[in-house]
Formats: C-alpha cells, structure tokens, sequence
C-alpha cells in the first residue's frame, strides 16, 4: 500500500472482468431504485423491450416499429449497465486493495498471559479485549492493543508499503501496536484493546470494501437535485404525449422515453456514486484510511489547518547542540546537572543531552543516580528533572517555569539569561533553563529544523483561502522564529492541550471548518473536535479512535496532500456535474426538432446539426448518451486534475472546459453518430 499502489493501473483484467459480472447483478431494481435517475432509465428500457413484442399496445403505428423498439432498448440497456459497470470499477478497485489488506490478517496464535502469569497459546480469534499477551521476535502481534512492557522493534509493512521498522515501548505516543504486524526484535507485552472482529486492521478492510461507505452531505444533496430534475422532465413527457396528439403530432412511446433519457441527467448520475467511491479509494491508495466518505468531503472545504510543530513542520529531532552557562556558573557544572536530569528522560531530547555531555566530558555516574525520582515533563508543569536522595532538585525546562519556580524559592535570577534565552529562540531553537534548587545554572540549547518545501506548500494553501496555525509549546520569540520561517498564518505559543481546542472552537466559531493531525493521547480531545482529525498510525489507540483519518506513514505533513485530495473529490464531482447538465443542452436541439419537423416545419430551424432523419437524431443522441457514461469513468476515478487557485478563478476554468465543452462535444459526437448510423437505418 505504498508508493507502488499509487502508482498501479487504473484498471487490471480482474477488476475488468469482476466489474462486468456486478454490472448485471446490479440490475436487480432492489439495487437501481438507490439511484432514481439510473432507475428511470431502467424501467424506460422494460418498458421498450415490452413495446418490441407488443408495438401497438399504445396506438403507436409506423414502418419498422418493432425494430425501431428493439434499438432504443439496446441502447437503454447499455447505459444502464455502463453506469453499474462505473460503479463496478470504483468498487473493485476498493476490493483489490482489501484483498491485499486481508493476507495480513491470517489465523495467528496468541500468547496469552493469565492471571497468575503463565504463557499459553491460543487463537488470536480468541482473544478478548483486555487480555495481556507476549509477542517475541518473529511473531505477529495478534490484535490491536496498548505495550504495557518492554521495548522492541516492529515491522507494520504489511500495513504500510514501508519496510522500516518502528520502536514501540510502554508509556508516551508510541505504545499503540496494530494487529497483523510483526515483532522483529525483543519481545512485547501487549493488553488488547479490540474485540475480535473489530481491530483497526478489519474497520480498514471494511472502509475500503466500501462496505460501511455513506453517502456524504453534498452527495445527498446534489442527488436530490438529479432526482428533482428527473421529475420535472418527467412531468414535462408525459404531459408532451397529450399535446402531440391534440396538435396532430405522432410521437412514439419509444421516442419519449429516449427524450427522457436524454434530457434527465444521466452522465452525472450514472458516475455519481464512483466518484464519491473513487475518492475514498485515492486517499487509501495515499496510504491513509478514512473513517468515512464526510471525513474526504469535509477536507475539500477546509479553511483553516491546525498543525503541530515539532514533526510536522519541524523534524522534530530538537537535539541538543550546545551547553551555555549563565550568571557565575561554570559550563562543566551546568553539563553534569542537565546530564543527571537527563539520566532517565527517555525522550530525543533526554538522550541527546545525555550524549552530548559525555562528549564534553561529563563526570556524571549514571548508577549513583539509580534510585533517584525522574520527574516526567508535563504540559502543565513545562518542565522535568529529578529529585535527589539527599533532598536536592534539578529541573529542566521553560524559561517563564523555570523563572517562576526560582522565584517562588526566593533564588536570584541572572541578570543574562534572558538575552541567552532570546538569542536561542531567534536562532529558532528551544531554550531549555537549568536549575538547581533555587540557582539557575544556564541554558540548553535545542535545535530543530524546519523541513524543506513547506514555504511553497503553505503558500499553495494561502492562494486557495486556507490558513495555517502553528501549535508549539516553544516560547513566543521561538515560535514567531519558526512561524516565519516556515511561512504559517499565525501561531500559538506555549500552547497546552487545551489550547488546541479553544483555538478550534474559535474558528469553528467563526463558521471555518478546521482540520488538524495529532498522535498522543492528549490529542484525542482536538482531533475528536476538528472537523477533520488526521492520526497517525504509531500514535496512541485515543488519539486514532477520536480522528476520522488515519495515517499508516505518520507522516503529520500529509494532511496537506489529504486536503488537496478533498477539493479534487469536490471538483470532479462539481465539474462532471457541469458537464452532464451542458450535454443535455445539445441533445435537446438534436431530439426535440425530430420530434416537432413534421408536423410544424418552423421547427427544422432549430436542426442546427442538420440531422438527416427524426430517426437517426433520436438515436444518435440516445447512443451519444450512451457512451459518454464509460468514457467519463477515468476522469471519475483519477479525478479533475487539482490545482490550487481562487475560487473565482477555479470556477470560470471549470465552466470553459466542462460547461463549453459540456456543449460543444455533444453537438460533435451526435454529428459523427448520425453520419454513420443514417445509412444503416432502413426507417
């Protein structure tokens, strides 16, 4: 499911093939009638093959009536079953990536640990939610669940497409494991999380089945315009019948049902449902889920994206690079007191300090240290540390905490710190102040680098009307450094949890929709309140339960290609749609003069194709109607090609070449049809 299944055919032989087979059986009327303007034109083609058996039931007379019949109902039959066989594709296309989603999860054995903590095997079929069992090097974790002990490495390529493995360990944002991967080294102990039969891996293979796949709001809505249109034109037939024969017209049942046909919009109705499919499809085929067809839809209509800093716009690998005393400090002292604060912090951050004062030279023991009380950073606190044995105190962390923390102790803030604090952050590093009891001992400083490419991705947004807010628990100056390097909106410094989500609500507010990505625990409350929540896939089992978008790469920046793929869903569905009520515009100067030319000679005006017979005209447009349908499925499958813009702008390009050439194509293929088909009609 990587970058290979981008990059696949749109269509292989067996989708081909499976797709022709759905096509007939979704014919059943139990079927079409969820698509009433497809269902029209069904019960339009029963009601011809009637007329082939019995042409005069209605009163119709002519030379030629039964085949006449038979050659309308062909044509009807066809485009109904190229509208299945759209649908068809979109869905095999699901299927296919099912089916290779579905050979990782195969019938596995589970280590169960029982309450007096033996180890038995059983059938991961078996297992329960909250169950705790071991996984070693080599085995396949069995279900989703929570690392509640130890360290290893795991392979989630079956998953992902991506062969590098992943660490996952008790405690912070990386103890979610997912069911079907692979241990590669150590061993795990893992409480389940999922019943069986519902673990991430299953919900996914049932999205992408298109299974559980419901219709959006626009959707609903522009498919109750179809229906409406279908109905007005139907009122406007079935009334024409009696004012032909009160003018001393004769019109045909056939012919109505083919003007029918051609003025309701079938090209868009036939397609509607495989866009909305296909658009699923491509955000899977991006290597991520989404919890339904809404979450794809709301991404076209985002206005404001909410991103993290730290491994979103930055690499996130804040390390340390170099150790600045401040006051009458020495370097050496500050060095082996951010290395004892360090001993037990686990994060980038930690090790890097460690490592880095080991270069220096550090005198620091780290087994003196063992029975000491690590104190973990919280987003609270905005600090960590530890509490020595003999009541001594080191912390790490924000300067205003740090600040605040000494002051209270009654110790002397140096008079230097805060320019050593501002030159890191206009640097665009995370000054880290160090503290023994009450005496500051320096600064850490942390360096991170924004990555490559995000000043012309934001710039892409910008243009198309979407703003960018950057959450960082770094301090202003630090933040406003990035910001502006990177090239966001605006900002939100030392921003906690909660922030996240008063910053949501105020856009939400304000009538935006918001997307955001997050990956721990304490992201679960904004994800859940964003309109599109994007979690990463080596996140907490909260943070992707709270998202309606997963994403198996964690790769946070990714929500800016989510986003361009919603407004293609939309585009392509706004442009097809364009394209179906323009076509109708020909067809109406093509079928409505060879209805009226005999009987009001006036009307031959209105041939402006120089249609050679009523016949060949009615049936040109019905054939044009026809093949259109299967012409347009790549376009619904790959989509209108996204390129960002105004809306203005988006708007009059989409209306030169699907609203004009809406018009222009038709008035073409219907000329084309009629030269070939005319001396072939015998009627």
């Amino acid at each position: 499911m990587g970058d290979k299944s981008r990059k696949s055919k749109f269509i292989t032989k067996k989708i081909f093939s499976e797709a022709i087979i759905e096509s007939f059986k979704k014919l059943n009327p139990k079927y079409m009638i969820k698509n009433p303007v497809m269902f029209v034109v069904e019960v339009g083609f029963l009601i011809s093959l009637f007329l082939v058996f019995f042409p005069s039931v209605f009163g119709d007379t002519g030379k030629n009536l039964r085949e006449y019949n038979l050659i309308v109902s062909i044509i009807l039959f066809i485009t109904v079953l190229f509208a299945n066989f759209a649908e068809a594709v979109a869905e095999g296309r699901g299927k296919a990536q099912a089916e290779s989603l579905k050979k990782t999860r195969k019938d596995t054995i589970a280590k169960l640990i029982d309450a007096a903590g033996n180890v038995r095997t059983i059938n991961a079929n078996e297992l329960q939610k909250d169950d705790v069992v071991l996984v070693e090097n080599g085995d396949v974790i069995p279900n989703d669940g929570e690392v509640i002990e130890g360290i290893a490495s795991v392979d989630e390529s079956a998953i992902t497409g991506e062969s590098a493995p992943v660490m996952k360990e008790s405690g912070g944002d990386f103890s979610s494991v997912t069911g079907g991967t692979k241990v590669v080294s150590d061993w795990l102990k893992i409480r389940i999380t999922a019943k069986p039969g519902e673990s991430f891996l299953d919900k996914m293979i049932s999205l992408v089945e298109g299974a559980s796949r419901q219709k959006t709001p626009n959707e609903i809505a522009l498919n109750t315009v179809l229906v409406s249109l279908t109905l007005i034109f139907l009122i406007v037939i079935v009334a024409l019948y009696p004012m032909a024969v009160y003018s001393g017209v004769k019109i045909q049942i056939s012919t109505l049902i083919a003007l029918l046909v051609c003025l309701i919009p079938t090209t868009i109705g036939g397609l509607l449902s495989a866009i909305g499919i296909a658009g699923m499809d491509r955000v899977t085929r991006f290597n991520v889920i989404a919890m339904s067809g809404k979450a794809v839809e709301a991404c076209g209509d985002v206005d404001t994206m909410i991103l993290d800093k730290t491994g979103t716009i930055t690499f996130g690998n804040r390390l340390a690079a170099e150790f600045i005393p401040v006051g009458n400090s020495k370097v050496m002292d500050l060095i082996n007191y951010s290395v004892i604060s360090s001993l037990k912090d686990d994060t980038p951050e930690g090790k890097s300090i460690v490592e880095l004062g080991n270069k220096l030279g550090t005198t620091v023991e780290p087994r003196e240290y063992d029975h000491a009380d690590f104190i973990e950073f919280s987003a609270q606190t905005r600090m960590s540390g530890v509490d020595l044995e003999d009541n001594h105190m080191i912390r790490k962390g924000s300067y205003d905490a740090i600040k605040g923390m000494v002051g209270k102790m009654g110790g002397i803030i140096p008079k230097n710190l805060e320019n050593v604090v501002n030159r890191v952050a206009k640097l665009g590093g995370t000054p880290l102040v160090v503290c023994v009891d009450n005496k500051i001992y320096g600064v850490i400083y942390l360096k991170d680098t924004v990555k490559p490419g995000l000043v012309e991705r934001f710039e892409r947004l910008r243009k198309i009307g979407i703003k960018t807010i950057m959450c960082t628990g770094d301090n202003p100056l630090t933040a406003a450094t990035i910001a502006k390097e990177a090239g966001v909106d605006g900002f939100i410094a030392e921003c906690k949890p909660e922030d996240k989500i008063e910053a949501i609500k105020k856009e939400q507010a304000e009538g935006k929709l918001v997307a955001m990505t997050g990956d721990g625990t304490n992201d679960a409350p904004a994800l859940a309140q964003a309109d599109v929540g994007l979690a990463m896939n080596s996140g907490t089992t909260a943070a992707k339960e709270a998202a309606n978008m997963v994403d198996l790469d964690s790769d946070p920046t990714k929500i800016l290609e989510v986003v361009e793929i919603g407004k293609q869903l939309l585009i392509t569905r706004g442009s097809l749609t364009t394209f179906s009520i323009a076509n109708d515009v020909a067809k109406y100067f093509a079928i409505i003069p060879a209805i009226f030319t005999a009987a009001i000679p006036g009307m031959n005006i209105l041939n402006i194709m120089r249609l050679r017979t009523p016949s060949s005209a009615i049936l040109s447009a019905l054939i044009f109607n026809a093949i259109i349908i299967p012409s347009l499925i790549p376009i619904a499958m790959r989509g209108v090609k996204y390129r960002p813009m105004k809306s203005e702008t988006m708007l009059l390009r989409n209306m030169l070449i699907y609203g004009l050439g809406g018009i222009i194509l038709p008035f073409v293929g219907i000329k084309l049809i009629d030269l070939i088909i005319s001396p072939l009609l015998m009627f």
